[in-house]
């Protein structure tokens, strides 16, 4: 008799049940929804799955053949890790792997504070229309491509008739001056992205349960206070997981950021040239591409490496905020 009751347990039963609901199940059950994720599956598997096993190009001493590019890679003469001595011992090793690292620190600070910033202070509105007004205007630059930024910032920085010189009334050469750019780019990168950041932490600002800001201000809190003690607390998941995604696209710069706006003028060269433009401009001159897949190479692989210690610390001093 007990072991009946036992087995007609509401435990056995889900454990029954779980048994019965195999792969085919899932598959039969869940069918339109596995459709839907079906274009978004192909298209990962060809464009990123597919393509890693390209890697080894990073080994080779890549030689086009006409039978393809199978071919081409079979053919080729396997040089180890030739490729990536060349892109450490070049002269430019140590300035493109700074200014990288230095110009995304500053992009994952001032991204960090100033989306915040706007964030809080887009929930303190209470005209909604003005706060859609103000939404729209933010993230129009993140969808205008580079070239088209590069062009506003010409007509701000023309040395002939640019708008800033006329305000100032000087001649300054900007595009070979290098000693601004930093700060000019810095800015620029800033104020694309922006208006996306900022809408994510809005968006998780307008979530945040109002009974924690009615009980602080029948406690007395002023605003500061609340936006201290409350907001900010809520938005720290949040803000730990944009950042570790972020490390992890450390050695990354954005191209069209350090090569169009730029022009990519000579005279920038120290302070304008990272990772990313120097594997354009080494494949464009020398059309190496064993060379320029181990940069891009290294890349991943640092930015892979850095990601998941970022994540390990961040797991360590709080599991809830940690991206896995």
């Amino acid at each position: 008799m007990e072991e009946n009751n036992v087995a007609q347990s509401p435990e056995a039963i889900a454990a029954a049940a779980k048994k019965k609901e195999g792969f085919w199940y899932n598959i039969v059950h869940n069918g339109p929804f596995l459709l839907f994720a079906l274009p978004g599956a192909i298209w990962m598997i060809f464009f990123f799955y597919i393509p890693v096993f390209a890697n080894v190009v990073a080994f080779k001493e890549f030689q086009f053949s006409p039978d393809g590019f199978l071919a081409s890679l079979a053919q080729s003469k396997w040089v180890g890790f030739q490729n990536f001595k060349f892109l450490f011992t070049s002269d430019a090793a140590w300035l493109i792997t700074k200014n990288t690292l230095l110009y995304n620190l500053g992009f994952i600070t001032l991204n960090l504070i100033i989306s915040v910033f706007f964030a809080v202070v887009m929930s303190e509105l209470r005209h909604k229309r003005l706060v859609k007004v103000y939404q729209t205007s933010m993230l129009l630059p993140y969808f205008l491509s580079w070239v088209i930024i590069g062009y506003f910032v010409m007509a701000f920085l023309n040395p002939d008739k640019g708008l800033l010189n006329t305000m100032l009334h000087t001649n300054i050469n900007w595009y070979a001056e290098p000693k601004y750019w930093p700060f000019i780019l810095l800015f620029i990168g800033t104020w694309k992205g922006i208006g996306y950041n900022s809408i994510l932490y809005f968006a998780t600002v307008m979530g945040i349960d109002p009974t924690y800001y009615e009980a602080a201000t029948v406690d007395g809190a002023n605003k500061w206070q609340q936006i201290k003690n409350i907001t900010i607390p809520q938005l720290v998941p949040l803000m730990t997981l944009m950042s570790i995604l972020a490390v992890g696209n450390i050695f990354r710069a954005d191209f069209g950021l350090f090569y169009t706006v730029p022009q990519n003028s000579g005279a920038l060269y120290n302070v304008t040239s990272v990772l990313d433009t120097y594997i354009y401009n080494g494949l464009t001159s020398t059309g190496d591409i064993g060379m320029s897949s181990a940069a891009s190479l290294y890349q991943s692989v640092v930015g892979c490496i850095l990601l998941l210690i970022t994540n390990a610390i961040v797991r360590r001093l709080d599991s809830d905020s940690a991206l896995f």
